[in-house]
């Protein structure tokens, strides 16, 4: 693909399935670049986006929005060019006659780290404003395991099988992304 002129149907490409039968999601699109398209469990277009590894992007997607991740498509390309790219997801998008809602209000669930702060109770609110900046980092971790054990667990219903580890350092500051 070369020119935007080759921009294929979104309607025209196959959907396939986000985690295959060991419960993993589809790794034949690791270091590939390209455009991809999520789908919800109704086949209900939820985001579009590209990336220079689709399947990195894809598990990414999937840890931060699971419940929306059911199928995809996807179109590669060898000779990957950011303007073509955006050529592909605009065309999509347009086609789609709307917004992905992941393409829109949503977009930083699906593009951000998960924000584990905002799920603190009050009781945590509170002990974090009066707490020491040491107390501080040890009650974000505390509660970015606790988000990380709802993802993990939601995933497992999934029947997610793949290895799933959290960024480390990231987890200090109250926030989930994959290392």
């Amino acid at each position: 693909m070369t020119s935007t002129t080759n921009i294929p149907v979104l309607a025209d490409l196959e959907y396939i399935a986000y985690i295959d039968d060991a419960g993993q999601v589809n790794d034949q699109y690791q270091g590939r670049v390209g455009v991809y398209a999520i789908f919800d469990q109704a086949k209900i277009l939820q985001f579009i986006g590209y990336s220079r590894d689709i399947y990195l992007s894809l598990q990414q997607h999937l840890v931060r929005r699971s419940q929306s991740c059911y199928w995809f498509k996807v179109q590669t390309s060898d000779r990957p060019n950011r303007t073509v790219l955006e050529a592909i997801r605009d065309a999509w998008i347009a086609e789609n006659g709307t917004t992905p809602i992941g393409n829109a209000e949503e977009q930083n669930l699906w593009n951000q780290p998960i924000d584990a702060k905002l799920t603190m109770t009050e009781e945590e609110q509170t002990d974090y404003r009066e707490a020491d900046e040491i107390t501080q980092v040890k009650l974000l971790k505390r509660v970015a395991r606790r988000v990380e054990e709802q993802v993990l667990a939601e995933l497992q219903t999934r029947g997610v099988q793949m290895q799933i580890r959290f960024n480390p350092k990231l987890k200090e500051t109250g926030l989930l992304d994959l290392k």
